[in-house]
């Protein structure tokens, strides 16, 4: 993150980050904290919290639940962390949502077992840009250790995502393309005209000279 002369009291807006696997989340939210300034508070990922620090990854339904209910909780205190040294944007590498399009089971059943609602979810975001999962030939890969899905299933995934959060009345779909910093590009500026015009000055300077398509 760079400085910001800023000193403005902010109302913080939290925004999610989503996609399917291999949408390039990694890369962007990278190039965020070259470019952002610290007033972009960006949270790490709930599900690399849990499975990184050792929770079982099995494939049994018992398990992926739990799994879920896991990543739901610990999220949800990510997000309560992000709201502390006047942030203007709290960033979410995905967001409580996120878990329906995992869950293996009914949505009425993931909501009741947490004790929430689908409205009461959606509520506590004020963005969403999702970032779209590449096919095979725009270059789906396996980089991420934590990634165990083909380019078939990561689509899949996407779409259940994609309807997970197709209520949220600001959604922004950021499509995948040949070029990766186009994509990047997009969702950049997306997120940029999230921010108070106090904290717009910044810019990646790679992209510094690109135009956004």
């Amino acid at each position: 993150m760079t400085k910001c002369e800023c000193s403005e009291v902010h109302e913080r807006r939290r925004v999610v980050l989503t996609g399917g696997p291999g949408a390039g989340k990694t890369a962007l939210l990278e190039l965020i904290r070259q470019s952002f300034c610290a007033h972009v508070k960006v949270l790490p990922e709930a599900a690399s919290v849990i499975f990184g620090g050792g929770f079982p990854r099995e494939d049994d339904d018992s398990c992926r639940r739990a799994a879920q209910r896991a990543i739901f909780h610990v999220q949800r205190e990510l997000e309560s962390t992000g709201d502390s040294h006047n942030p203007a944007i709290v960033l979410c590498d995905r967001g409580t949502v996120d878990g329906l399009a995992y869950w293996p089971g009914a949505a009425d059943e993931f909501w009741t077992s947490l004790g929430t609602t689908i409205d009461a979810e959606l509520g506590r975001y004020d963005g969403v840009i999702h970032l779209r999962t590449p096919a095979l030939e725009q270059g789906y890969n396996h980089q991420n250790p934590l990634r165990t899905e083909s380019a078939a299933v990561a689509a899949e995934v996407d779409a259940r995502i994609a309807s997970a959060w197709a209520t949220h009345p600001r959604r922004f779909m950021v499509e995948s393309s040949a070029d990766f910093l186009d994509k990047a590009a997009r969702a950049l500026e997306t997120l940029r005209q999230e921010l108070p015009e106090c904290c717009r000055h910044h810019v990646v300077p790679a992209l510094q000279q690109r135009p956004v398509k």
